[in-house]
């Protein structure tokens, strides 16, 4: 993991740091180890950089995002870097940070339509963190499947070469508008694909755009729970097992959180 950091260099930085000032950032977990990954989604194992990842509860902009895509009819592990830059981009540091992107435009946005039709990827995660406005600040919540399940989101991937050769994957969290049971935290939520659907959502192949996009359907309303979370999660720094442990929000809400560029919203 610490590689593929070094890999994304300063660039990546230099981009986090003037976006968080005027766009969204967020947070995602993931905890399952890599055995339960890789049974469920059944890659092949060629890259041990990208498979030999520890737990991690507070993954954020910039940093790797574990990702699968099929490549010559068969599934592998990538690590890209969070935040896509489509491979048109004349300079990273004078492009926004495409952390997300809205179900409703992907097909049109010159930033995402090439890679909905070519670079489609699933991001296995074990939750994500949205924050909800109390009082005089933000209450993070964990949003998590019913029993701790790990599942998929939908995302984008895309290649960017430098001038000098240098090669950045990078990657988008798919988005739609939150559901019933979540909209009351905030207004937008990550697609889930469940398994029937990784194949085609993979298959760039044969499996069009308009007909990939049929299959980013909402998930029912009570798949998810939102658990209230300690503000240590606002901090990109911190890291543990303790960021996603259930707090009552009265307690939470008796030390707001300090400004944070870092924090802000997911979705």
């Amino acid at each position: 993991m610490s590689s593929c950091l070094n890999r994304f260099g300063a660039v990546s930085l230099l981009i986090c740091l003037r976006e968080v000032a005027c766009q969204l950032c967020g947070r995602l977990t993931l905890t399952h180890p890599s055995e339960a990954v890789a049974a469920l989604f059944k890659y092949e194992s060629d890259d041990k950089a990208a498979e030999d990842f520890p737990p991690r509860y507070n993954i954020g902009p910039t940093q790797p995002l574990v990702t699968i895509r099929q490549e010559m009819s068969r599934r592998v592990m990538r690590l890209v870097r969070w935040g896509l830059v489509p491979g048109w981009v004349k300079d990273p540091q004078q492009f926004s940070l495409l952390i997300n992107a809205r179900v409703e435009t992907i097909r049109e946005k010159p930033s995402f339509r090439g890679s909905m039709r070519h670079h489609r990827c699933l991001i296995p995660a074990s939750g994500y963190y949205e924050w909800r406005r109390e009082g005089g600040h933000k209450q993070p919540f964990y949003m998590r499947p019913k029993g701790g399940d790990l599942f998929a989101m939908a995302g984008l991937w895309a290649e960017w070469s430098g001038p000098d050769g240098n090669l950045i994957d990078s990657g988008a969290v798919l988005t739609q508008p939150a559901n019933e049971a979540l909209s009351g935290i905030h207004h937008r939520m990550p697609i889930v694909l469940t398994p029937d659907r990784f194949d085609d959502w993979l298959d760039v192949a044969t499996i069009d755009a308009p007909e990939a996009h049929r299959l980013l359907q909402p998930v029912p309303d009570d798949f998810f729970e939102a658990i209230p979370v300690s503000s240590r999660v606002n901090y990109i720094r911190n890291e543990g097992p303790e960021l996603i442990e259930q707090v009552s929000i009265e307690l939470a809400s008796e030390e707001p959180p300090k400004a944070d560029d870092t924090q802000m919203n997911l979705f």
